[in-house]
């Protein structure tokens, strides 16, 4: 059942962003005048189609191959290889006999779209819920770091106050591109001392392997069990919600990180919690899990102050603006990363598993739609990439056409369009077999 509502929502999501793109081509070339043949959700391969209609002299449905969408415009060399209609003389409804400018707005027509719609989801996002955060220098016993906070110098209950030199107001300032993507420089107030601890540029790849939990959190005291894992050993152990936790083996526990640290240092041992439950004392001896866990869930943020900024329909705008761009500038840097090899591209790129999983097996709208809004913006720039068959490498091509005053040649084109297609299905195996690893076999 989790699986089913995870891909449900991808195919919801993948669905919405499609045909929102594929409708940017559409509508721009239907203003130029230019026929529209088809308009597909999902690819319609060697024929084979779910569902089709025909309306005005275009044929609309939808595939059976959900690797992406189309339109197929008269009159231009497109992943259709449709050759045969370039024979006759270019027709004043074809994509071929219009200026080079009224081309290019019909392929930037579906970015644009991407981008806009990415704008109006965060919008509508902030208008909606405002933004939550935790104020970094209301944080009482500063921050936790985990296994890769750690490798890099941080240390238990230090403060970052600083990234470059600009001041931190924002806890989750900590866990965003401006640190993830490395080369970073954090001012560091430990006791008495300001430090100066230096992110790697491979930082990613860590984050990759262990978590974004294994680098900063915020350090936070003990609180009473707000869950227990059914048929773990903590309710094996007798373990209920509510219990508080003072020691393990007879050491005293104040912080969840000294918690955490304890229990994950008895792997598959038995440890004695004491703990206080409805005002009396008790101690319960509770078996870890060969992972280093008992299967409670301790809220971590008790005491942590929180805040929440509300905005107004105008105010709301240039913040969600902000976080689109925000988003498309990091992958675009974190594409930059994988080129410059700093970051392997195994550990960057994510396929339809990995978001699915994203997604989640229970259906939260906000978190829905923030990943609709997030995967626009990452559609808008696969597309600009220059590469032959996307929308980058037609707009390339039409801008060449535009200095040299006349266009590229039939036969350069479809020799380009047929180099950019095999670069795009082996980029396809390569993430969806990649993403098959990740979350399959490992």
């Amino acid at each position: 059942m989790d699986g089913l509502v995870m891909t449900g929502q991808l195919l919801l999501g993948l669905s919405i962003l499609i045909i929102l793109h594929e409708a940017g081509h559409f509508f721009a070339a239907r203003a130029f005048g230019i026929r529209v043949e088809k308009f597909y959700l999902f690819f319609d391969a060697w024929g084979f189609k779910l569902f089709s209609f025909n309306y005005k002299g275009c044929e609309y449905g939808i595939g059976w191959l959900p690797l992406g969408g189309y339109v197929k415009i008269s009159g231009m060399i497109d992943e259709s290889m449709d050759s045969e209609q370039l024979a006759g003389p270019p027709q004043p409804w074809e994509f071929r006999s219009k200026p080079a400018w009224q081309r290019l707005i019909v392929m930037l027509g579906g970015v644009t779209v991407n981008i806009v719609l990415g704008i109006f989801i965060f919008w509508m996002l902030t208008l909606k819920n405002g933004e939550t955060f935790i104020p970094n220098d209301k944080l009482p016993d500063g921050i936790s770091p985990g296994l890769i906070g750690k490798e890099i110098g941080l240390q238990t209950g230090d403060r970052i106050t600083a990234v470059n030199g600009m001041p931190v107001v924002r806890f989750d300032e900590l866990t965003s591109s401006k640190v993830l993507l490395g080369n970073t420089e954090l001012s560091v107030a430990r006791g008495t001392e300001i430090k100066t601890i230096q992110v790697p540029g491979d930082i990613l790849e860590m984050v990759s392997d262990l978590g974004i939990g294994q680098f900063v959190e915020p350090r936070v005291k003990m609180s009473g069990i707000v869950q227990i894992a059914p048929g773990g050993n903590a309710a094996k152990a007798g373990l209920q919600k509510g219990d508080s936790i003072l020691a393990v083996n007879n050491k005293a526990i104040t912080f969840y990180d000294e918690f955490k640290s304890e229990v994950q240092a008895n792997k598959n041992k038995t440890v004695a919690l004491a703990l206080i439950r409805n005002n009396q004392p008790m101690e319960l001896p509770t078996q870890v899990s060969e992972d280093g866990t008992v299967g409670v869930y301790i809220s971590p943020y008790f005491n942590i102050p929180i805040e929440t900024v509300n905005y107004g329909l105008i105010g709301s705008l240039p913040v969600g603006a902000s976080k689109a761009w925000g988003s498309f500038m990091d992958n675009a840097k974190g594409l930059g990363k994988v080129a410059s090899g700093q970051v392997k591209a195994n550990k960057a790129f994510t396929g339809p598993i990995g978001i699915a999983t994203m997604f989640g097996a229970t259906v939260d709208w906000v978190k829905f739609w923030s990943l609709v809004g997030l995967l626009s913006m990452a559609l808008a720039l696969m597309n600009l990439l220059p590469i032959p068959a996307l929308d980058g490498g037609h707009a390339i091509f039409l801008l060449i056409e535009m200095v040299k005053g006349k266009p590229l040649g039939d036969k350069f084109m479809e020799r380009a369009q047929m180099v950019g297609f095999v670069i795009l299905v082996t980029l396809m195996v390569f993430v969806f077999g990649n993403d098959i690893i990740k979350h399959v076999i490992n």
